[in-house]
């Protein structure tokens, strides 16, 4: 079955991104330092979870710039529960998020494989921001990435696994 991977955007704009070239590089890996059944591993979405109790991402000022994207990051507790998770997102559905968020942030299915050992342990906090961040790249290499690193250090962690949306 095709994707139409510009089906939400605004049919304005669509002629546009469908235009840009393709991108396609390696991806970036990396030797883990310890053994996998002793690794801590976090998990980041680019689903635009957030927790009810947390701000929204900001869609609004996306929908007056539409190159723009919010490059701020969320921070998800490995216990957080169904009914605690809502989602901002302008270029995805995120209709199936709030029947089962494992779908863009699979906190559960790790769980599951953490208490089956196959990897060492999943961090407490885990991460969640906003996709689309064409205008917003910069504020993340400068401040959101390195503030992040920072966190990820904090929690011991030795891994991160994108959950892409």
């Amino acid at each position: 079955m095709p994707v139409d991977s510009y089906r939400y955007l605004p049919r304005s704009f669509r002629e546009g991104f469908e235009a840009f070239p393709i991108q396609e590089t390696e991806p970036v890996r990396a030797n883990l330092a310890v053994p996998i059944t002793d690794a801590k591993i976090a998990l980041m979405t680019s689903s635009g979870l957030y927790l009810e109790n947390q701000e929204p991402f900001d869609t609004d000022t996306e929908l007056e710039n539409p190159l723009w994207g919010d490059p701020t990051y969320r921070e998800i507790p490995r216990d957080t529960k169904q009914q605690e998770i809502s989602a901002a997102h302008l270029h995805l559905n995120t209709r199936d998020y709030y029947v089962d968020f494992n779908v863009a942030l699979p906190l559960d299915r790790f769980a599951e494989l953490e208490s089956e050992k196959y990897f060492g342990s999943l961090a407490d906090i885990n991460y969640s921001f906003m996709g689309y961040q064409q205008a917003g790249t910069p504020d993340w290499r400068s401040n959101q990435g390195p503030e992040l690193i920072g966190k990820l250090k904090e929690q011991g962690v030795h891994a991160l696994i994108l959950a892409p949306a």
